[in-house]
């Protein structure tokens, strides 16, 4: 099937690039873990960015061996606070595998993220593979639908809109819609789902002004309701809330467990061990 030409753009400057790297090595060496996969997780990798939005950084990471060996268990995230125009944090390898068990939409988009800042090409083509095996159209397909219903609600029923909300009822909604016509794990960026999926031309030209107005202006710009978009996303949510996909059974436990007990023994092996571990 031919798809349409939408907008996006995914800009990161080497500079900034640059930056994040530098950010994840001091947190791998304050925290004494592997960055295995990190990526922009943000307006960025869906490709409508506005010159003002943050840099989402998102990462998995190991664990030394030690710290999966105690009674309690340790804080599973690493979060930054918020400096400038960069957000970074990241998830233990274990609690990023329960996620992945329970096909957890969000940890299927970062795996699908366009921009990559970092990641072990092996260990993470190996995770992609573990998330399309357990990939569950259930449990995102509710997630979507939940997410687009409550944007709408909170939103997009005032005189004045932010730009970037309807954004944020569209992809969800377009995502949804790739579930229920049987194509897998939407994609991460929002040109692939909305140029594969709307046909009407109409409300194409309108997403299109849409995305190149958003991107030109600030993330709290707003304006008058677009009322070709509201009317399509009122008719898709509509379509939406009266399907189910098939359900599909759990991703199964022992594929995660032997990633996880790979993944620490081998990057555990490649680590210092400090003087106290040996007395």
């Amino acid at each position: 099937m031919k798809e349409e030409t939408v907008l996006s753009a995914h800009p990161v400057s080497d500079a900034m690039r640059a930056t994040v790297m530098e950010n994840l090595a001091v947190l791998e060496r304050r925290y004494e873990v592997k960055v295995l996969f990190a990526c922009e997780s943000g307006s960025r990798g869906w490709g409508f960015a506005s010159p003002d939005s943050d840099y989402d950084v998102r990462f998995v990471y190991v664990n030394r061996l030690p710290w999966y060996l105690t009674v309690e268990a340790g804080r599973d995230v690493i979060e930054q606070p918020i400096s400038g125009e960069l957000d970074i944090s990241g998830w233990d390898l274990r609690k990023t595998l329960q996620l992945l068990r329970e096909s957890n939409p969000t940890l299927l988009e970062w795996l699908r993220s366009p921009i990559v800042y970092q990641q072990e090409a092996d260990w993470t083509s190996r995770l992609r593979a573990l998330a399309q095996d357990g990939f569950s159209p259930v449990r995102c397909y509710h997630h979507y639908v939940s997410m687009a219903r409550k944007n709408l609600r909170e939103h997009l029923y005032g005189d004045v809109v932010r730009f970037k909300k309807y954004l944020y009822v569209l992809r969800p909604l377009l995502a949804a819609r790739w579930i229920r016509e049987g194509w897998g794990m939407p994609p991460m960026r929002f040109a692939e789902l909305a140029g594969r999926i709307l046909r009407d031309g109409t409300v194409l030209a309108e997403v299109n002004a849409l995305l190149e107005v958003k991107m030109r202006a600030g993330e709290s710009a707003t304006s008058p309701r677009w009322v070709g978009i509201h009317d399509f996303i009122e008719a898709e949510l509509a379509d939406a809330s009266g399907h189910m996909p098939d359900q599909e059974p759990k991703a199964q436990r022992q594929p995660l467990d032997r990633y996880l007990h790979d993944a620490v023994l081998h990057f555990d092996s490649r680590a210092p061990h400090s003087r106290e571990e040996h007395d």
